[in-house]
C-alpha cells in the first residue's frame, strides 16, 4: 500500500472480507426460508438482518477491539457516548430488507469507516449480484465483478447533452421526488434498491440520486466515500456534505448523490 495513504486504508480488505462473510450468512437464509418481523419504527427485520449484523459486529470487533461498531440493529446507543467517538463503524447489515423480502437481489451490505464525522473507508456489496463496490480515502473507488478484476471507477461530467439520468428507490417514492423529477424536465430514471442507486451514480450509470425521505446514517455511509472517491458528492439540499454522528438523532436529512460536483441540484426542488 502506498506510503502517503491514510492508515485505515489497510483495513479496506479486511472490511470487504467481513462484507462478504456476512454476505454468504445473507445468501443460505435468501435460499431458504424466513420470517419476518417488523421493528418499532415499521421497517421489516429478517434473520438474515441478525445473521448479518452478528458476523460484521464479531468480524470488525476481532479486526479493530479498540473501535466502536454501529450497525443499523444496535443504534440505541446514547449521543452522550457516541458523541466520544472520533473514529468508528458505521454499518448496515442488510440494506434493502424490503428488496430482500421481494427476493430482487437489489440489497448490499454496507460497511463504513468514519473518522471526524467523515465517511473515509467504504464496502458497498450486493450478494445475490456479485458485485462490490469499495473505497478509501486518496485511494479511489473501484468495482468488483464475480469472475472480472476489479476496475477504477469514476462519475460522469459533464452532464450529457439532453437528458438526465436518475437513479430513484424502487420501494420509496413520494411528492418532493415527483416535483423535483417534474422540475427537471425531461430524464431517464432507473429503479433501483438500496445502496447501489448511489453506487450508479459512482459509476457514471447516472447523475444524480435525489433521495427527499427518510434515511438512515448507516445508508448512506459506505456509499458516500465510494461516491465522493469516485469524483461525486453526497450532500443535503443545501449542498453540503453529509456527515456522521452530530446529533442525537441517526436520521439524514434529505440528500442528492450526484456526479457533477459543480452542478447545483437544489435549483429543482
Amino acid at each position: 500500500m502506498a506510503a502517503n495513504l491514510p492508515d485505515y486504508c489497510c483495513l479496506l480488505e479486511p472490511a470487504i472480507a467481513i462484507a462478504k462473510q456476512a454476505g454468504r450468512r445473507i445468501m443460505e437464509i435468501y435460499e431458504g426460508g424466513f420470517n419476518v418481523e417488523e421493528k418499532d419504527d415499521m421497517t421489516p427485520l429478517t434473520e438474515a438482518d441478525m445473521a448479518a449484523h452478528t458476523t460484521i459486529e464479531e468480524g470488525l470487533q476481532a479486526l479493530t477491539p479498540q473501535l466502536p461498531v454501529l450497525t443499523e440493529e444496535s443504534a440505541k446507543i446514547p449521543f452522550e457516548e457516541r458523541a466520544t467517538w472520533s473514529r468508528y463503524w458505521l454499518v448496515d447489515p442488510l440494506d434493502g430488507t424490503r428488496e430482500f423480502i421481494k427476493r430482487n437481489g437489489e440489497f448490499t451490505v454496507n460497511i463504513a469507516l468514519v473518522d471526524q464525522r467523515e465517511a473515509v473507508l467504504g464496502v458497498v456489496y450486493a450478494p445475490v449480484l456479485g458485485v462490490y463496490y469499495y473505497a478509501c480515502r486518496g485511494m479511489g473507488a473501484f468495482k468488483k465483478e464475480a469472475m472480472e478484476e476489479a476496475h477504477p471507477i469514476h462519475t460522469r461530467r459533464p452532464l450529457p447533452e439532453g437528458r438526465v439520468t436518475v437513479a430513484g428507490s424502487r420501494s420509496h417514492r413520494g411528492d418532493s421526488l415527483e416535483r423535483f423529477l417534474a422540475n427537471l424536465g425531461e430524464h431517464d430514471l432507473i429503479s433501483m434498491g438500496s445502496a447501489l442507486k448511489s453506487c450508479l451514480v459512482a459509476e457514471g450509470k447516472a447523475d444524480i440520486y435525489p433521495r427527499l425521505g427518510p434515511t438512515s446514517e448507516w445508508d448512506t455511509a459506505a456509499a458516500q466515500c465510494v461516491v465522493e472517491e469516485a469524483g461525486g458528492r453526497i450532500t443535503d439540499t443545501a449542498m453540503r456534505p453529509l456527515q456522521y454522528n452530530t446529533k442525537e438523532s441517526l436520521l439524514n436529512p434529505h440528500f442528492f448523490a450526484f456526479g457533477d460536483p459543480d452542478c447545483d441540484w437544489s435549483r429543482y426542488l
